[in-house]
């Protein structure tokens, strides 16, 4: 509930409009709403800029839907995460204006356009490989529907770096850099010593049995030499895209 909306409700109690009971239930409401199942945090956006987000992993379709429902009776816009195909088929029936992407594993209700007044400039994400993209997508999705300008270089990786070198001028032109990377995870080292903006470095579980599902990758970016790396957790390509939507935003 918004101060504005806070004032408008003591008014009402204090003209007898409404009883104590009444509004009691109103804020509760406001704040969050009992599904069983789950609780639906509707204060979130109040906090924390950005309304809740589904993490559809392990729910069933019927919640997620349900969940969905919930948040856009208050909020104009829905992310929701790690979806099956069978949950990406029934948000795009329910929600036909969503954006759905399944390499990403997300689907978008009501992304706004980028907000240029708000925002400090382009988020960069940029992977190793091809393997990596559904992780790095999954930050783009994200740091775009928090409404930021996004742009994208895949499979830039160290093993051609030149792939890398060549697009000098797209890296120093970003505001941030979200970096994806599995097998030994070096390249965020690598861009951290490129650039002078914060880097935030996403280990992916891509590669081959000593990488140890991104355990490896996650060491490597934990220990890089370069200044100004930041490190999320393992395949979390939404914490990234999260982290560098803030990091974006103009206080």
């Amino acid at each position: 509930m918004t101060n504005e909306g806070l004032r408008e409700l003591l008014k009402k109690v204090s003209s007898g409009e409404l009883t104590v009971e009444e509004a009691e239930r109103l804020v509760e409401s406001h704040y969050f709403c009992d599904l069983e199942f789950a609780k639906v945090d509707h204060h979130r956006a109040n906090r924390q800029g950005f309304p809740e987000v589904i993490f559809g992993q392990n729910k069933t379709t019927a919640q997620v839907v349900r969940i969905a429902e919930e948040i856009l009776s208050r909020e104009k816009t829905l992310l929701a995460t790690r979806l099956t195909a069978e949950t990406l088929d029934a948000l795009a029936v329910r929600f036909p204006d969503g954006e759905r992407n399944d390499s990403a594993r997300t689907y978008v209700v009501g992304r706004p356009e980028p907000d240029l007044a708000r925002t400090h400039g382009t988020i960069l994400v940029v992977s190793a490989g091809t393997s990596d993209m559904p992780v790095a997508e999954e930050a783009v999705v994200t740091a775009r529907a928090m409404g930021n300008r996004i742009e994208s270089l895949y499979d830039v990786g160290v093993s051609g770096i030149h792939r890398l070198l060549a697009r000098r001028k797209q890296l120093s032109s970003a505001s941030c850099v979200i970096v994806v990377a599995g097998m030994e995870g070096a390249l965020a080292s690598v861009v951290g010593g490129l650039v002078d903006v914060p880097v935030i470095a996403c280990p992916t579980s891509v590669g081959y049995g000593a990488s140890f599902n991104g355990l490896a990758a996650l060491l490597t970016m934990l220990n890089s030499c370069a200044s100004g790396v930041t490190v999320v957790n393992i395949d979390n390509g939404f914490g990234a895209g999260y982290a560098a939507s803030l990091i974006n935003k103009r206080f």
